[in-house]
């Protein structure tokens, strides 16, 4: 009897925990501005309308970020294909990580951190920011902070492709950070993005 009750305690905290997660609608891959005119309205912004971001929105961004467009290839590259490279996602409410295989935001923290990510005066009037981790189990700082640039630049993109405004950060507290987020000790934050609506 003891035994029931503990396995259904503990089933119910699993589901718990999972229904925290978030399940992203498919990426849609046609659509946006040209190349051409995203490059063009390529730009920093830091201030921002609070407003949250609608849903297919935000699995297309994540996706544009560094989301799979094959079966193991991403959008952004990175040496020798070692996928280094992870995204959290902070909100005002909680922090989530990418998980780009499943489509699908695991939360990893309840409650806001965004403190944590430095210049409130900018990311707390972001619907997001996207943090760029580097899994150092995998790759070398240096080849991390490359392929941080080309996950960057993604988000810039698909940024100006949606009017949206981003400024890619490096001015944040890396420890503070990486405890904010639980962060392993082979895990690194490179960059902070927010991405928010402009006025």
């Amino acid at each position: 009897m003891k035994k029931g009750l503990v396995l259904c305690i503990m089933l119910g905290l699993a589901l718990m925990l999972q229904a925290q997660d978030i399940k992203l609608n498919a990426p849609e891959r046609k659509g946006g501005k040209t190349l051409l005119e995203a490059l063009s309205e390529r730009r920093s912004e830091r201030v921002y309308v609070k407003k949250t971001m609608p849903e297919q929105t935000l699995s297309n961004l994540l996706w544009a970020a560094n989301g799979f467009n094959r079966d193991d290839k991403r959008t952004a590259p990175t040496a020798m294909n070692r996928q280094e490279m992870e995204l959290y996602v902070v909100f005002d409410d909680g922090a989530y990580f990418y998980d780009a295989r499943k489509n699908v935001l695991q939360r990893v923290v309840d409650g806001d951190v965004r403190a944590a990510l430095g210049q409130p005066n900018i990311t707390n009037e972001a619907a997001l920011s996207i943090v760029i981790v580097a899994d150092l189990n995998k790759s070398s700082i240096e080849n991390a902070r490359i392929s941080s640039g080309y996950i960057s630049q993604n988000i810039y993109l698909f940024a100006a492709s949606e009017g949206l405004g981003t400024v890619a950060r490096g001015s944040f507290k890396g420890d503070d950070l990486a405890k904010a987020l639980r962060l392993g000790e082979k895990q690194t934050v490179i960059l902070v993005q927010p991405v928010g609506f402009l006025k």
